[in-house]
C-alpha cells in the first residue's frame, strides 16, 4: 500500500480532514472511520495523516489535574492514549504486511472519539473511555469537549542554553503549566533549526517525564505510572515524523501536561543520593561501562527485584556498576524481571502495574539509546524501584502465580505456518496462556523469527478499543530487537501474554473487522 499522495486531490483531502474532525468531536466512531478509509484509499502519506490526527485531538486530551477528590475519595484521570497510540503506529507500521499498513492508525481513529476531555468524563458530562472504566452513566447528546489548557505563544528567556533548560524544568517542578509551556515554545523557536540545541531540549523534555514516578502502587488507583515520559517520548517521535518545523500541534498535545500535577520526584531523588553517596558522583565515568552481566548476576538482580525489598536491588546495581557492568546491560536485565510480571499475571484486570513498569523500562532503554543526558544513569534506580513495587503489588494481589510454558502436545508435527495460525487464533480469542505455549512451540522449532514477530505485531494491532495497549505489545517486540540479555525470548512470551490477556473494552476486534471489510480482506 503506497504512502505517496496524488497532489491533485489536495482540496478534497483538506475537506476530508475537516469532516474527520467534525465526526471525532461528535463522538462518531463509525463516521470517523469511514472518512479515514477514504483517506487511505486516496494514498495520503502516513506522516500527514498522523499529523492531522494529533492536530484534531491536541486541545482536548489535557486535564487540569491528574487526580480528583470526589467526596473525599481520590480518582485518577489521564488520557494520553490518543497520542501514545499515534506513536505506536510508527513502530507497528513497518511490522505490518502491506495490506495492514494502516490498521494501527485505524485503531487510533476508532479510539479518538472516546478519548476526548477525560476530566468531564469523570463528572458524567461526557461519554468515553473513563465513563466505561468507572461505569458512569451518560445520557443525551454529548457536548463539545472542553479545552482545559489553551494553546500559547512563545516566551523568550535569558541565560545560557543549559540555564534556560533548567529554568524550564524548574517551572515544570513548580506546576506552572502555562509559563512552562510558553518557555518551552520559546526554547523551541531558538532550537528548531539547531540540531544540538534541539536534541538537548527534547532530552530535557523526556527526562522531566522520566523522573516523575510515584512511591507506592499497592492499594492505589491514583498513579503517575511513568505516563509523562511516554507522552514526552511520543512528542519527540511524532515531531520528528511530521517535521520539526511543522510540529506545533504535537508540542501542544505533549508538552503542557508535563507540568500538570500531581508530581512525584522522590524516587528519582533516591537515585541521585545513591549516585552521590555510594558511587561518588561518578555518573559520567560509569556511563562508559559496557561489560555484560554474568548469568549469576542477571539472576540475582532479577530475584532482588521480583522477591526482595529496598535496598536489595540498590546494592546490587551499585555493585554491578562498580564491577564495570554497563547501564545498557543492566536495564535489559530489569526488563526481564518486568516481563516476568506480565507472564505471571492471572486476572484480566491485573495488568496495570506490570504493563506500566514494563513500558517505563522500555522508555528508559530508548532514552539511553537516543540521548546523552548527563543524569540518565540515575534512572536505572528509578526503573528498578518501579518494577520492585510492581512485583510487590502483584505478590499481594490474588491470581498472580508462576506459569509453566510448554509447546502444546503434537505441535512438533506442525509446520511453522500452522503454528503461527494457532498463535494468531489464541491472540484473537484472548487465550493468553495458550498464546504463550504457541510462542514456545515456534521457538522450539527453531524457525525464522521474523514471521513470529510479525504475527505478534499484527495481533497487537488487531486488539483495539484502547490502542495504548497495542503499544505495550510493540514495546516488548521493540526491546527484543535491541536487548543484550541472553534470556530475551521472555519478551516474546510477555508480548503474546499481554496482547491476549489485558483488559479489553467492548468488542476488541471491532475496528479490525471494519478495516478488513472496508478493504476486502479476510478476517476472523
Amino acid at each position: 500500500m503506497a504512502l505517496s499522495v496524488d497532489r491533485s486531490v489536495r482540496p478534497e483531502i483538506s475537506t476530508a480532514y475537516a469532516r474527520l474532525e467534525e465526526k471525532i468531536l461528535e463522538r462518531d466512531q463509525k463516521g470517523a472511520s469511514d472518512i479515514f478509509y477514504d483517506l487511505v484509499r486516496a494514498q495520503v502519506p502516513l506522516a500527514e495523516l498522523v499529523g492531522q490526527i494529533v492536530r484534531i485531538h491536541a486541545p482536548y486530551t489535557h486535564v487540569p489535574y491528574h487526580q480528583r477528590l470526589d467526596d473525599g475519595v481520590p480518582r485518577f484521570v489521564n488520557n494520553d492514549h490518543c497520542l501514545l497510540s499515534s506513536r505506536a503506529t510508527l513502530d507497528l507500521v513497518p511490522r505490518m504486511p502491506p495490506e495492514l499498513a494502516f490498521l494501527p492508525v485505524a485503531q487510533t481513529i476508532w479510539y479518538l472519539p472516546t478519548g476526548l476531555d477525560p476530566w468531564n468524563q469523570l463528572l458524567g458530562k461526557m461519554p468515553g473511555h473513563y465513563v466505561r472504566l468507572y461505569e458512569i452513566k451518560f445520557e443525551g447528546k454529548p457536548p463539545l469537549p472542553e479545552v482545559h489548557w489553551p494553546d500559547q505563544t512563545p516566551l523568550a528567556i535569558d541565560g545560557t542554553w543549559p540555564e534556560r533548560l533548567n529554568t524550564w524544568l524548574t517551572l515544570v517542578q513548580r506546576g506552572e503549566v502555562i509559563n512552562a509551556y510558553r518557555v518551552f515554545l520559546g526554547l523551541w523557536e531558538a532550537a528548531v533549526t539547531d540540531p544540538d540545541r534541539r536534541t538537548a531540549l527534547l532530552a530535557q523534555l523526556v527526562f522531566a517525564g522520566l523522573i516523575d514516578v510515584q512511591d507506592r502502587v499497592f492499594h492505589n488507583r491514583s498513579y503517575t505510572t511513568g505516563h509523562k515520559s511516554y507522552r514526552a517520548r511520543a512528542t519527540v517521535a511524532l515531531a520528528r515524523m511530521v517535521g520539526w518545523e511543522n510540529a506545533h500541534s504535537v508540542l501542544y498535545a505533549g508538552v503542557p501536561d508535563i507540568a500538570v500535577g500531581p508530581r512525584w520526584y522522590s524516587t528519582y531523588e533516591m537515585g541521585c543520593l545513591v549516585i552521590q553517596n555510594l558511587l561518588d558522583n561518578r555518573d559520567r565515568e560509569l556511563l562508559e561501562n559496557d561489560a555484560p552481566l554474568t548469568p549469576v548476576e542477571s539472576l540475582a538482580l532479577q530475584q532482588a527485584i521480583l522477591s526482595g525489598q529496598e535496598p536489595a536491588f540498590i546494592d546490587l546495581i551499585v555493585a554491578l556498576l562498580k564491577a564495570g557492568r554497563g547501564h545498557r546491560q543492566i536495564i535489559d536485565t530489569i526488563q526481564l524481571a518486568s516481563a516476568q510480571l506480565i507472564i505471571e499475571t492471572g486476572d484480566v484486570n491485573g495488568y496495570s502495574m506490570p504493563q506500566h513498569s514494563y513500558e517505563y523500562c522500555n522508555t528508559v532503554r530508548w532514552f539511553f539509546d537516543t540521548f546523552q543526558h548527563p543524569h540518565r544513569l540515575k534512572l536505572l534506580f528509578v526503573a528498578a524501584a518501579f518494577v520492585t513495587r510492581a512485583a510487590h503489588h502483584q505478590k499481594h494481589t490474588p491470581d498472580n502465580n508462576p506459569v509453566k510454558i510448554a509447546p502444546p502436545k503434537g505441535s512438533d508435527a506442525l509446520t511453522s505456518s500452522e503454528v503461527l495460525t494457532r498463535l494468531d487464533s489464541a491472540l484473537d480469542g484472548l487465550r493468553a496462556f495458550e498464546a504463550m505455549d504457541w510462542v514456545a512451540a515456534y521457538l522450539h522449532g527453531d524457525h525464522d523469527r521474523a514471521p513470529l514477530l510479525q504475527t505478534l505485531a499484527v495481533g497487537a494491532a488487531k486488539a483495539g478499543n484502547d490502542p495504548h495497549n497495542q503499544e505495550l505489545g510493540i514495546c516488548l517486540l521493540d526491546d527484543y530487537g535491541h536487548s543484550t540479555a541472553a534470556e530475551r525470548d521472555r519478551l516474546l512470551y510477555a508480548s503474546a501474554k499481554h496482547t491476549a490477556g489485558h483488559r479489553k473494552y467492548g468488542s476488541h476486534l471491532d475496528a479490525w473487522r471494519r478495516y478488513a471489510d472496508a478493504f476486502g480482506l479476510a478476517r476472523s
